[in-house]
């Protein structure tokens, strides 16, 4: 990147395919595509089964198990797991949710071999007497409205008497697209195994929390199904998206330049945001302040230039240097007109734009001016709402947090970072990321302007808007997982050069 150029636009990338995360419909598909390429359905629900089964024996020793069939293909693939465990000495009954008469297709066939061996009860509570292990196989991720009659009491039980509980696919009563628990039950397990690549629900709370430790389980569907499907939702891991590369050749400039504008009161916020630029790779970082603290500001952050900005003159000569290709408004700056006119001048510049904090929540009033020139932006933007600043900017009805990221990345053009426990990384052309790796000690002061800072710096390095937003997002998340709790947000930049190092 030279000096004077601008990053460049947004490009929409495919989702590799081992960071693809398939919806409940693209999941069918991808079976409909196995069969078509000679694979019998029969075969995939039989090493279904054998996945489940492996994670069951791998958690060991033998102990009474129960295994709860539905009355689709989850459960033929419950029967599937009762056949195999009794082959290899465990003991195992079958309850099953409706008449076995009932059953079709493969689910049919494998009940049948399931009889051979094993008896066949109703579902009943007293199947989970003695403490049994159990497994879920009674609905899939296709599952749309909420348990009822003895699968809801099956699975109340469960938690009541904690069980030790394995779903399949996931949990009974959660809803794979959204991560929803429909009327709020479904099993707390242990463990989830599902097959050939995972389902949002996975990565997303509250489902997330109800699946314990996830195995994507290769089960025959040939890798190539994924190409007719062309998935638009990714797992947030460094296979999505590749940092900058420095060479010997390399100047200062060459890794952009960045500037952040800080306020005059919570003078903490922009310094957090600016370390977090630098440690990013950002070549050369400028704080713009108010002149009373540039003290402050100086004497914090000896890396970086200081200089004063109090008028919209001085703003216009700051952003009127070709060299610097990057702003971040918002942590500290305090909320109000002087902002509004800020953000809206940043984003005609022509500038990669990071906007968080007091620079959405100043909109709050009217945010249809922020969306429309966020719309008409000449650069990248992205933008880093926690959910009660997209709550004051995006009039979205409250819902599952992948489709509101999406609405709110098709109405601004920009990329949003919905922050949270599962942050949603939107890209304006329907490309989002969910990532898995942030810590609970993240939820602490000064993360939001961390990340907001690390977006930044990898921004003028010339990543593209949405790659940019998903790296920082992990690259927050896995300094957090190292430092480990008692974490606190001047923690975070100073961990990563021990994870850049692995790159």
């Amino acid at each position: 990147m030279t000096p004077s150029s601008a990053p460049p636009a947004p490009i929409l990338h495919t989702i590799p395919d081992e960071c693809a995360v398939l919806s409940v419909a693209q999941m069918y598909a991808a079976d409909k595509a196995a069969e078509a390429a000679g694979v019998a359905p029969l075969a995939l629900m039989e090493a279904a089964g054998l996945a489940v089964t492996r994670v069951i024996e791998a958690r060991g020793p033998r102990r009474p198990v129960v295994v709860l069939c539905g009355p689709g293909n989850n459960g033929g693939d419950g029967f599937v797991v009762a056949r195999l465990l009794a082959e290899r000495a465990w003991p195992v009954q079958v309850g099953l949710l409706g008449p076995a008469g009932a059953l079709t297709g493969d689910a049919a066939v494998n009940a049948r071999r399931w009889r051979n061996i094993g008896e066949i009860r109703p579902l009943t509570l007293d199947l989970l007497n003695d403490a049994p292990l159990v497994v879920d196989a009674l609905f899939g991720a296709g599952l749309s409205r909420a348990l009822e009659g003895a699968a809801r009491a099956a699975v109340a039980a469960i938690g009541d008497r904690a069980l030790t509980c394995i779903a399949v696919d996931v949990p009974s009563g959660v809803h794979g697209d959204t991560g929803e628990v429909l009327e709020g039950i479904a099993p707390r397990c242990a463990a989830t195994v599902t097959f050939f690549r995972p389902k949002p629900a996975h990565f997303l709370y509250p489902a997330r929390d109800l699946c314990g430790a996830l195995t994507v389980a290769d089960i025959g569907i040939p890798g190539a199904a994924l190409r007719g499907i062309a998935p638009r939702t990714a797992h947030n891991t460094p296979a999505l998206w590749d940092l900058p590369r420095w060479t010997w050749r390399d100047h200062k400039y060459d890794h952009g330049y960045a500037v952040v504008i800080g306020g005059g009161l919570m003078t903490g916020a922009a310094r957090l945001a600016a370390r977090a630029a630098r440690r990013a790779g950002a070549g050369l970082l400028r704080l713009a302040v108010p002149a009373h603290a540039v003290t402050i500001y100086a004497a914090a952050e000896p890396g970086a230039f200081v200089q004063p900005m109090d008028t919209p003159a001085e703003l216009d000569e700051l952003l009127a240097d070709p060299r610097r290709n990057g702003v971040l408004i918002g942590p500290g700056a305090g909320v109000g007109e002087a902002t509004r006119a800020r953000v809206l001048r940043i984003l005609d510049s022509g500038k990669a734009a990071v906007l968080d904090a007091d620079a959405l929540t100043s909109f709050e009033d009217d945010p249809q001016i922020l969306l429309g020139a966020t719309r008409a932006a000449k650069g990248p933007v992205v933008l880093t709402p926690h959910e009660g600043e997209f709550g004051r900017i995006f009039k979205i009805p409250a819902g599952p947090r992948l489709g509101r990221a999406r609405a709110a990345a098709a109405a601004s053009g920009a990329v949003v970072v919905l922050k949270g426990p599962d942050s949603v990384v939107a890209g304006p052309g329907g490309e989002a990321s969910i990532a898995s790796n942030a810590p609970p000690w993240l939820a602490t002061g000064g993360t939001g302007d961390v990340l907001a800072g690390l977006v930044l710096g990898l921004l003028v390095q010339g990543m593209g808007a949405w790659q940019a937003a998903s790296a920082a997002v992990w690259l927050q998340g896995e300094a957090g997982r190292r430092i480990g709790r008692g974490m606190i947000a001047e923690d975070l930049p100073d961990a990563l050069p021990g994870i850049l190092a692995g790159f």
